[in-house]
């Protein structure tokens, strides 16, 4: 079918983020005495938002309150540096252009936080999302659907005329959640065998892939 609106997750399906996320998350580590962790290893903590990325990287056994400290220092440290090593990935500008061209509306639900959402978006893509919203303060993170159903209705849409497209297991379970079609991209933060084993069905390998699903021309 053709979609009238395709919502996007940002880290590891419209932007590569990791190693901006990485140099932020040792920063606060070693601020605080603790071991440093490897891209890898950051690779496999992202996807629940910052709170559950600090929680992973610091040690077992680390207190609360020493959690919420180096929540804070990488929290700072990232606002200032969300940018450094961030890049888009190869197509998606031309992705966005042509669903916009389309007809197609296009927004992003992210983990990351909202005061990061904003300027990378307008950084990067700016003009080419109809809505765009990060973690806040009150609001249930992904895989809830929360912030997809408050894109649905500001945008006036139905869920059975919109898509997720995301790069991990939690974005397939948003979708999920929301009650709408997802699309998962191999470019990401996650294998396919991982993500068939937790539920993916309709896979993209590059952003032109996307726009025929999106557009009703690929296999469903």
């Amino acid at each position: 079918m053709t979609y009238k609106l395709a919502i996007f997750d940002l880290d590891g399906t419209i932007l590569n983020t990791l190693e901006d996320l990485a140099d932020a998350t040792n920063y606060a580590l070693t601020q605080h005495g603790y071991p440093r962790r490897t891209t890898e290893e950051v690779r496999r903590f992202v996807g629940n938002g910052i709170r559950k990325l600090i929680e992973r990287a610091v040690p077992a056994g680390t207190p609360e309150e020493e959690i919420n400290r180096v929540h804070q220092t990488f929290s700072a440290y990232y606002q200032q540096h969300c940018a450094d090593k961030t890049r888009p990935y190869e197509g998606i500008l031309q992705l966005l252009q042509q669903l916009r061209a389309a007809g197609c509306m296009t927004a992003v639900v992210s983990n990351k936080a909202d005061i990061a959402v904003q300027p990378l978006c307008r950084h990067y893509y700016d003009g080419l999302f109809d809505y765009a919203v990060g973690e806040r303060e009150g609001i249930r993170r992904k895989p809830a659907p929360d912030s997809v159903l408050e894109v649905l209705r500001r945008l006036q849409t139905d869920a059975s005329q919109a898509v997720y497209i995301g790069d991990s297991e939690v974005d397939i379970q948003t979708a999920a959640n929301a009650g709408m079609d997802s699309i998962i991209v191999t470019w990401g933060f996650r294998d396919r065998a991982y993500l068939e084993s937790q539920g993916g069905r309709r896979f993209a390998d590059t952003p032109a892939e996307v726009y025929d699903l999106v557009r009703g021309m690929g296999k469903s």
